[in-house]
């Protein structure tokens, strides 16, 4: 009969992930991993399979609560503008209250993975690029809406979307330095003033869910 578990997977997945977003993912060997969760190296391989795995799903629960991940709830009636202008506002907060300045493991993954590991690089360059489809389709309905000129140039919304991405990132390697959430979110609006992407925060009481 095989042994229960000696711990809960949701919290070991919790664990890693925060470790990982703390030290990045070379620092979390198997060796390292299983003696912060208190396991074997068996139990370990039987519980997540591999360090690969075990990465997919700690950074799966990271992108999961994203502020960007509201951006796909909006009703038929919701402005956008005003959305996209408060996720980047919570994000300021977010990364300015951190005590650890760890930064966005995102943006963390892609400067340590992408075009470095062969077998992650690849999963944290797909999502960045499910993040940009995911920026576009918001701009296009608020081009639809009337909130934003989509332009003669096909490619403006895509291009726009890669600009908040960008604004992504640098507000993460910023946040290192700059600890002050209201400085943090005055560098954010004046990019998004500048994209032309800015209005007034929603309130909370109209935010997606």
């Amino acid at each position: 009969m095989a042994r229960p578990a000696k711990f809960c997977r949701e919290e070991a997945v919790e664990k890693v992930m925060q470790t990982m977003w703390r030290d990045g993912y070379e620092a979390c060997s198997v060796k390292a991993m299983s003696e912060m969760l208190g396991i074997t190296r068996s139990s370990f391989y039987n519980a997540f399979g591999n360090r690969e795995a075990l990465f997919g799903e700690a950074f799966e629960r990271y992108c999961a609560r994203s502020p960007m991940r509201q951006l796909e709830q909006l009703g038929p009636d919701t402005p956008v503008l005003p959305i996209v202008t408060a996720s980047f506002k919570q994000i300021c907060g977010s990364l300015a209250n951190d005590p650890l300045a760890r930064g966005c493991l995102g943006t963390n993954c892609t400067a340590e993975l992408v075009g470095v590991n062969e077998d992650l690089g690849p999963v944290v360059e797909q999502y960045m690029a499910q993040m940009v489809a995911r920026l576009e389709r918001v701009l296009t309905l608020a081009a639809q809406r009337g909130e934003i000129d989509r332009g003669e140039d096909p490619d403006r919304l895509r291009e726009l979307a890669r600009a908040l991405q960008t604004l992504v990132f640098g507000l993460s390697l910023q946040s290192k330095l700059v600890r002050d959430e209201e400085a943090l979110w005055q560098s954010a609006r004046l990019t998004l003033e500048g994209l032309g992407l800015y209005a007034d925060p929603a309130p909370a009481s109209v935010m997606p869910a």
